[in-house]
């Protein structure tokens, strides 16, 4: 139960709703018990009453006295259903309360879990798959709420119910009691021990069945390459092997199951039967009444239930043990980026680098090494390299999704840790490499940075970005879905709607991440037309393998292999005849490389 304190404070949150909970409980189990006895009292009153009923026989008397002998099993019976029905209505408000409670704290603590992932930084997300992350905030959520509502509404229900008819079993017969009780422990342990069996089985299915699913949404997602390689059939069996794995698995847990029901009535059976025996024996001896009898049979029908639930609910509160444990594991992970001093305030855009070096912390890959750059408010900076010289790292240092490991950056001439995170980002308009599209309307992905939707500012950046043609060309415009990841959309498209969504709001700081690999020669021509306006009085930071993209930078910088190999404007670079010339014209000649046919 370590790992399961973590949820005492939604507990205490909501421990109202557990106190009236825990009151209707009672409430309905003395009305559950009250019914029994009156069945006793029925019962005892037909087998004391039938003898004198007989003696009337042939006398007028005889009617009149069956009609107040009817009339009081009647009463009876109506005692007996108002009884049923406010029990009825109790456990209504059992399930209102105690399983509503449950919910609530469901819902909670997925909110805590969904905002602490937000917190960490880019490193958790790459050291942690997708799949695991949404497991423990759906399946390990779920589990945690089945020990929250049903197992602790069992539990109590069994506890108070204990408490209330141990003690009235006790005052009418210790012998009786101890028969009817012999084979619950029995019962519960049995329960407990097939369960446990049918928990793990239901753990192989669900893994086989996430296997089943990952191999279909791969099928499904790469069904272009699928269908180019012609690998129908191949990708057929190993689905069927997937499916009968499946279908194995569940089979396994399908006979365990039919155990589970024969199981229970068997021992209740037995139950009743060792308590008809043993009151049958004290009848005779006549410590006991028909009607005990029968109201014994109705109070070990009472128990068997809760105490068949026992097992279950000692099973869900160690499956919930389980899986708060993966959760505690994610919730102690602390955020390791934080502001130091929570500076808010307006930024001006220069940057600073002053030996920064920067290694992966799950990697190990030293990405930039003792790096020194400087950007003023309002300049733009080209960053130039081939694939893995840092490039990235360095958009990713300025909108801090990561520390640096030596050095410093300071922004506006303080460290940029002293920031508030959410002021600094919602100042930089960031391009990432690789561009991600919500499956929404273009309008909603573009104006995703903005605080609320303003359609003037969406349409004049997607003109900026040289998309604005292209998306009015779609049959809904601006309204059109993307679908999954912007698949609707081309490579280039994508990229210039990311590019809409980063000048949106205006930004001080504005990165492009290779932001114009995707599109053609022209395009980029068009964009970077737009951008000149775009940069006029904000720091801009162009990452790029292409020199095409750096000409508009006041200055640019050549890394190689993490470290800054030239620096200066387009011209000198060119002058200085390097790393950067060399360059220059090898793209310069590809782009010109003429077409020859055979």
């Amino acid at each position: 139960m370590k790992e399961l304190k973590h949820l005492n404070k939604y507990l205490l949150k909501y421990k109202r709703l557990i106190l009236l909970g825990i009151l209707f409980v009672i409430i309905s189990n003395a009305f559950q018990i009250i019914p029994a006895q009156l069945v006793r009292h029925s019962i005892d009153l037909v087998t004391d009453n039938i003898s004198i009923y007989r003696s009337f026989e042939g006398l007028s008397l005889q009617n009149n006295f069956f009609k107040v002998f009817a009339f009081g099993i009647l009463l009876y019976a109506l005692l007996i259903l108002a009884m049923a029905l406010l029990r009825g209505f109790f456990l209504y408000l059992v399930r209102q309360t105690l399983i509503v409670m449950s919910r609530l704290v469901e819902f909670d603590l997925k909110n805590e879990i969904f905002q602490h992932y937000q917190a960490l930084p880019l490193s958790f997300y790459r050291s942690n798959n997708t799949g695991d992350l949404m497991n423990r905030i759906s399946e390990d959520v779920s589990r945690v709420r089945m020990y929250l509502g049903p197992a602790i509404m069992y539990g109590l229900q069994l506890v108070t119910l204990f408490m209330m008819l141990i003690p009235v079993m006790f005052s009418i017969s210790r012998v009786l009691t101890l028969y009817a009780l012999i084979p619950l422990p029995i019962l519960s342990l049995s329960i407990y021990f097939v369960n446990n069996i049918i928990e793990r089985r239901s753990e192989q299915i669900q893994r086989s069945q996430s296997r089943l699913s990952t191999f279909v949404q791969e099928a499904f997602s790469g069904i272009r390459v699928l269908k180019s390689f012609n690998r129908e059939n191949e990708s057929l069996h190993k689905f069927e092997l997937e499916s009968d794995e499946y279908k194995k698995q569940s089979l396994k847990l399908t006979k365990v199951q039919s155990l589970f029901f024969p199981l229970i009535l068997a021992l209740i059976g037995l139950s009743t039967i060792l308590t008809i025996y043993a009151g049958s024996t004290e009848v005779i001896r006549g410590n006991l009444s028909f009607g005990n009898i029968a109201e014994f049979i109705i109070y070990v029908n009472m128990l068997t239930w809760p105490v068949a639930s026992l097992g279950w609910t000692s099973s869900l509160v160690q499956r919930a043990e389980a899986s708060q444990k993966r959760i505690n594991e994610f919730l102690k992970t602390q955020p390791g980026i934080i502001s130091e001093r929570n500076v808010d305030k307006e930024i001006a855009g220069k940057i600073e680098f002053n030996n920064v070096t920067f290694t992966y912390p799950d990697t190990g890959i030293t990405a930039l090494k003792n790096v020194s750059i400087n950007v003023n408010p309002g300049e733009s900076l080209a960053i130039i390299g081939t694939t893995g010289s840092g490039k990235t790292t360095v958009s990713a240092l300025v909108a801090r999704l990561y520390d640096v490991s030596e050095g410093e950056i300071r922004v506006d001439d303080s460290p940029i840790s002293h920031y508030n995170l959410l002021s600094l980002r919602k100042q930089i308009g960031y391009v990432p490499q690789d561009v991600f599209l919500f499956s929404d309307t273009i309008a909603n992905n573009i104006s995703f940075g903005l605080n609320e939707p303003d359609d003037e500012k969406i349409q004049q950046a997607a003109r900026d970005a040289d998309v604005y043609n292209n998306i009015m060309d779609f049959p809904q415009g601006f309204s059109t879905r993307v679908g999954e990841r912007g698949i609707t959309l081309s490579g280039g498209q994508k990229q210039r709607v990311s590019i809409a969504r980063a000048i949106v709001h205006n930004p001080k700081i504005l990165v492009l991440d290779d932001a114009l690999s995707a599109v053609d020669t022209k395009t980029e021509n068009n964009i970077l037309n737009s951008l000149k306006r775009i940069m006029k009085g904000r720091t801009t930071i162009i990452i790029s393998h292409r020199v095409s993209s750096a000409k508009l930078a006041n200055k640019i910088v050549v890394l190689v292999d993490g470290k800054v190999v030239e620096e200066g404007t387009h011209e000198s670079l060119l002058a200085a005849k390097g790393f950067y010339k060399d360059l220059f014209e090898k793209q310069t000649a590809k782009e010109e490389l003429p077409i020859t046919e055979d």
